[in-house]
């Protein structure tokens, strides 16, 4: 039986509307039976059944007290966590998710072309993709530097587009681990157009498999 995810598209803040086409891409990537909501009361559940819970392009408070709980005894716990895009703009007065997704969302430029650069050519969110991989998305930049806290998996070349403002050391992927459970985030997955480019598809696919983990999936 394919390992089950938890997809959790909550916003009380920016909507974005290339999550339809994130849910939809998830679902087809074959590896993994999902179990989509957007009802926090599902967070407030059992949550060992999932090999990991997915918080794709979620924005602003969208758990209740119950639910943090339960989101942190799971990970502590063995359980995974993959974060997409805008999961970094999440439950910014709940100071455990911060450190548990390693970074929170800053600000960014104009949607627009750039490079990305790989770090890690091993892990499977970035094994497949060249050492220069062109994108379209957002670039975002966060309010502290993760490295240090994080592995970092690939870094934005700001010199490739217009509005950087992290410099020289910009982590946009990266993966860690808390407690017994492991961690992937990614920045990109702005736009609908992603979730059908092979390339973020085989990244997206690949970290969160890194996080489900061997051994647990249910």
């Amino acid at each position: 039986m394919a390992p089950r995810l938890l997809v959790f598209t909550r916003t009380a803040d920016y909507r974005h509307d290339s999550i339809p086409a994130a849910v939809a891409a998830l679902r087809t990537l074959g590896a993994f039976e999902v179990d989509h909501t957007e009802d926090p009361a599902a967070l407030q559940a059992p949550l060992d059944r999932y090999a990991a819970v997915v918080f794709l392009s979620t924005s602003g408070e969208v758990l209740t007290p119950a639910g943090r709980a339960r989101l942190a005894a799971y990970v502590e716990a063995g359980g995974g966590f993959a974060g997409v895009h805008a999961a970094a703009c999440t439950e910014y007065t709940w100071p455990y998710y911060g450190e548990l997704l390693g970074a929170r969302f800053a600000r960014h430029p104009a949607y627009q072309p750039g490079r990305v650069r790989i770090e890690d050519r091993d892990h499977p969110a970035t094994r497949h993709l060249p050492a220069v991989w062109e994108f379209t998305d957002e670039w975002y930049d966060f309010r502290t530097n993760p490295r240090g806290s994080v592995h970092v998996l690939a870094t934005a070349d700001e010199s490739s587009y217009e509005g950087g403002g992290m410099g020289g050391d910009h982590p946009l992927a990266w993966c860690r681990r808390q407690g017994a459970g492991r961690v992937f985030y990614t920045a990109l997955g702005h736009a609908a157009d992603a979730y059908e480019d092979p390339a973020f598809r085989a990244h997206l696919g690949g970290g969160i498999a890194w996080a489900a983990g061997p051994g647990r999936h249910r």
